[in-house]
């Protein structure tokens, strides 16, 4: 299980075998099945968690019950409400199971304590979440200023294996769109 985890580090900074085993120290592992929540809006967020296998989504939901959806997060994909998470307030997203899944979670005190013992480790998350800055804004600018066609045709480019493994309906509400809209534009590809 905590291979992903080892290998997605591994890609930004590098650990030594002493640090790789005190990392795993930090972590505690669980499973979702299909549909189980990680946690809820107004629950505190305790984890950082890692999908070491499965996918996750957060999500709120708007004032008819429907799922707007923030972020998918595959294998080797972080997933959190990192206001909650950081700061110890109720969480305002959702997160549960697209499929069953397994996680590797740190608790926000292991968190400070792995950046102390593994300073490397501060250096690994700053880069996360630079990087996390960097696709939010890029999705914001796609999400005001692209086509529905256009902001499909973005999300497939940069995720392929999202059309594989997600429904229409999930991919419709990441892009703000309607399902009947995703099969649409799908049939127009398609063609084309």
């Amino acid at each position: 299980m905590f291979d992903v985890l080892i290998s997605h580090i591994q890609e930004k900074v590098d650990l030594t075998k002493e640090e790789i085993e005190l990392l795993k120290t930090f972590f505690v592992q669980k499973t979702l099945r299909k549909k189980q929540f990680l946690f809820q809006e107004g629950d505190i967020c305790k984890y950082l968690t890692i999908v070491s296998k499965g996918i996750l989504k957060s999500y709120i939901l708007d004032e008819k019950g429907n799922e707007r959806i923030n972020l998918f997060a595959f294998e080797g994909w972080w997933i959190s409400d990192f206001n909650s998470f950081l700061n110890q307030e109720k969480a305002f997203l959702n997160i549960d199971a697209i499929e069953d899944s397994e996680l590797l979670m740190i608790s926000r005190e292991n968190y400070d304590k792995l950046t102390l013992e593994i300073p490397i480790m501060d250096r690994y998350f700053r880069i996360l979440y630079q990087n996390s800055l960097v696709t939010k804004d890029y999705r914001l600018v796609i999400s005001n200023n692209f086509t529905a066609e256009e902001k499909y045709i973005q999300l497939v480019e940069k995720h392929p294996e999202i059309t594989q493994k997600l429904s229409h309906a999930l991919i419709a509400s990441y892009l703000g769109l309607s399902p009947e809209t995703v099969s649409r534009i799908r049939k127009k590809i398609s063609k084309q």
